[in-house]
């Protein structure tokens, strides 16, 4: 609740708990932590209260992508918790850095209205420009 009043926009992953929780390593701390609720509260209560709920999809490179650069890993194992961008140098945790990306990802949906996906390039890009092409004036040519 004290996300949605404090909070306009709010961005999240959508994890596949169903999947997660089949791990054998971590299905319990998962099925106990409530991932699943947690996923759902912030949905209705932001559109109870006029806030706005965005949700970036489970493919996003979010942890694997430099927040900082923009380069993105070809590779990142789920046990590495540290890494440092071969392209700018900087130190990232995991956790912290998909938080950036989600973020990012997240307020360039807010403010283009458009989806972000990966293009597959070491940069990830944020939706083109949403502005209509000028009207001319008369008849079109044909």
């Amino acid at each position: 609740t004290r996300l949605v009043f404090d909070h306009d926009v709010i961005v999240i992953e959508d994890l596949a708990v169903k999947n997660m929780v089949r791990n054998r390593n971590l299905d319990k701390a998962i099925s106990g932590s409530g991932w699943g609720t947690f996923r759902r509260m912030p949905e209705y209560k932001a559109a109870k209260h006029g806030r706005h709920l965005i949700v970036i999809g489970r493919w996003y490179p979010s942890s694997k992508t430099c927040s900082a650069c923009g380069h993105l890993l070809a590779e990142l194992s789920l046990s590495t918790r540290h890494w440092t961008c071969p392209g700018c140098r900087t130190l990232h945790g995991r956790d912290v850095n998909a938080a950036k990306n989600i973020l990012a990802a997240g307020l360039a949906v807010s403010a283009c209205g458009g989806d972000v996906r990966h293009s597959g390039s070491a940069r990830v890009r944020s939706p083109g420009k949403q502005e209509p092409r000028p009207v001319k004036v008369g008849l079109p040519r044909l």
